[in-house]
């Protein structure tokens, strides 16, 4: 167990819960807090004493809540039916006790796989935390045993499927509350046992609940609240990813950065544009390619055995070429070519990029707000109380026991459904404008001048990259297809006495699994843009190469549409593939951004440049790894 995370009930963050969830912290509560509970619970057993009725403690459940428990039971003689005999001790309490015991065991119903580890890691925190808060009518005694589940490694078996999200997460609590009294299932280190057998090896024993103890375990907002949690966290590493792959793509691209200067993100300032905008311009900081004069960018040829003269060039695995503008097309023209040489190469003549370029900032900004709106939303929830009913024994002025006991409604998971609506939305558009830089980077009628699907093909045997996009294009469509929100169809339960529901719990489990896909597509984006880079930066130096030894006739050579020797604008046209050869010649050497350079080299650790075409799926699986764990991210 690593160093304790403390909890108090008011202070716990995002970035412990999930240092609990994944990397191992248990957690110590704080002392003083404990009192604060064991006098909520001391006051509740003295209103039973004082028969005072009392939701869910002295009453029924739900739809039962019209109905007051007696002091014994009508029938004693009626078995409960469970073939294992295990239910005879509960049935010697009270009948208040009863009603805890089968809050918990009844309800105890979801279905599916079960939920991940880290993610039940999370609920344990979250539901001690928010029991913490001391108004809930739980001992201090059961919350110390709660506590003792996630320090010794007891994790409860929770399938993924069955709640509504209101009275909170019913169905799943129940499954992490049911191994407390020794039944369920649970891992034990790793290992899936009986939850009775998880609790012995670890040095746990079953506990009886008291009043209102199995309403204060199994209601509240703690699946959705873990999930959409560690949901958010990922998301915001994928931003910070989503970022670097559109710098690196941009590099690749030998793009234009004006649409990310800080004086016009002033002029329309939402924060997650704002953001978007300054990370790129870090990202792009150092670059020699973003902002490249047009002239200086060659196109990709097929190579062929003579296209390089000079043996230093012959190991490219590319030709290079441009196309002259003469004189006489450069009428009504001659500002522009005041100011840029008349050669053609791989870059258009225009002053803006693509949407998927250009527009980053406004589209990931966008993103970025509503992670931010949820991550607001979190925030609060993380440190609230979310059972019912709520105890205040200390209420001034209370003249009843209903203002002291008071039926609400915070397990409703409402607003936490509608942030995973918003970021649920905003995941598909994080991958589709991915998904088209990454289009955009394959096809030759948008790659401004890099080969066709990234690769040589010198004998028409190679499909290099295309099928790459169809898989992001896949995983696009299946994000959008899975973006409509939950939130907006609520199926009332408890013969309608919950006859509006949150289905947050849902919306929170979609977006955790559609994070891992998002991942995916910004993976497949890295794993393109890699390979275009190298070839841009390849193609770029090997011009900068030829230019710096004075080899301009090596260059003319490459150009096409030249004059003939004997042709009036022959002259002209040497002096300015000279001029053309000088300004290669003083280049620097041309590079991505540094932030690119470091990320781009930590690819090709994993992954080669593909010169033809091989197996790709261990280049998938490594460059998904890669940006699973965050390892390209600047540190």
């Amino acid at each position: 167990m690593n160093t304790s995370i403390f909890l108090n009930g008011s202070s716990l963050t995002r970035a412990q819960l999930v240092a609990i969830a994944k990397t191992g912290h248990g957690i110590e509560l704080d002392q003083a807090q404990l009192v604060k509970v064991q006098r909520t619970a001391d006051f509740l057993a003295e209103q039973v004493q004082r028969g005072e009725p009392i939701y869910g403690v002295t009453t029924g459940f739900g739809s039962n809540a019209d109905k007051l428990l007696g002091a014994h039971r009508a029938r004693d003689e009626l078995p409960s039916g469970n073939p294992n005999g295990t239910d005879q001790s509960r049935r010697d309490g009270t009948l208040l006790e009863e009603l805890q015991h089968n809050l918990v065991t009844t309800h105890a119903v979801c279905v599916g796989k079960p939920l991940a580890v880290e993610v039940v890691r999370a609920m344990l925190a979250i539901r001690v935390n928010t029991l913490m808060r001391g108004h809930s009518g739980i001992r201090a005694a059961t919350l110390q045993s709660l506590a003792e589940l996630l320090n010794r490694d007891v994790i409860p078996v929770i399938p993924e499927k069955g709640s509504v999200g209101a009275s909170g997460d019913l169905a799943p609590l129940s499954h992490l509350a049911i191994v407390l009294l020794g039944e369920g299932e649970a891992f034990h280190r790793g290992e899936r046992l009986p939850g009775g057998e998880a609790l012995k090896r670890a040095g746990l024993a079953p506990v009886r609940l008291s009043f209102k103890e199995g309403l204060a375990l199994n209601n509240g907002t703690a699946q959705m609240l873990a999930s959409g949690a560690l949901a958010l966290d990922a998301l915001e590493k994928l931003l910070a990813t989503a970022d670097l792959a559109a710098a690196m793509t941009l590099d690749a691209f030998a793009g234009r950065s004006s649409a990310f200067k800080e004086e016009v993100h002033a002029l329309r300032p939402h924060p997650g544009q704002v953001e978007t905008a300054a990370n790129l311009r870090r990202l792009l900081g150092d670059s020699t390619l973003v902002d490249i004069p047009y002239h200086l960018v060659p196109r990709f040829k097929t190579w062929l055995a003579d296209s390089w003269s000079d043996p230093a060039d012959r190991a490219h695995r590319f030709d290079i070429g441009w196309d002259y503008v003469p004189p006489s097309q450069r009428h009504g023209k001659e500002n522009f070519y005041k100011r840029f040489m008349p050669f053609k190469g791989g870059k258009k003549h225009q002053p803006q990029d693509a949407y998927c370029l250009r527009c980053i900032p406004q589209v990931h900004g966008a993103v970025r707000d509503a992670l931010m709106q949820a991550q607001r939303v979190f925030d609060v929830e993380l440190n609230a109380v979310t059972d019912n009913p709520l105890i205040f024994p200390d209420a001034v002025d209370a003249k009843v026991i209903e203002d002291q006991v008071i039926s609400a409604g915070h397990f409703h998971g409402m607003p936490l459904a509608l942030a995973m609506s918003y970021v649920k939305a905003a995941i598909p558009v994080l991958a589709s404008i991915s998904e088209r830089r990454l289009n955009k980077l394959v096809d030759p009628a948008t790659n401004d001048g890099l080969p066709a699907f990234l690769i040589g093909n010198e004998d028409a045997t190679d499909s290099g990259f295309m099928i790459v996009q169809y898989t992001a294009a896949a995983l696009v469509n299946d994000l959008a297809t899975r973006a409509h929100p939950a939130s907006v169809y609520s199926v009332p339960t408890s013969a309608n006495a919950e006859d509006h529901v949150s289905m947050g719990t849902n919306e929170a489990r979609h977006v955790l699994e559609m994070v891992e896909d998002l991942g995916h597509v910004l993976a497949l984006e890295l794993y393109t843009a890699a390979q275009a880079l190298e070839y841009r930066q390849d193609m770029l130096n090997a011009a900068r190469a030829v230019a710096a030894r004075g080899d301009w006739q090596s260059l003319a050579a490459k150009v096409s549409g030249a004059p003939k020797p004997d042709h009036e604008s022959h002259a002209q046209f040497v002096l300015e593939v000279k001029k053309l050869t000088g300004a290669l010649a003083s280049s620097e050497e041309f590079h991505a951004g540094s932030a690119v350079r470091a990320a781009f080299a930590k690819i090709r650790e994993r992954i080669g440049f593909m010169q033809r075409d091989r197996a790709m799926d261990q280049d998938v699986k490594r460059i998904c790894a890669l940006v699973a764990g965050y390892e390209l991210l600047p540190n």
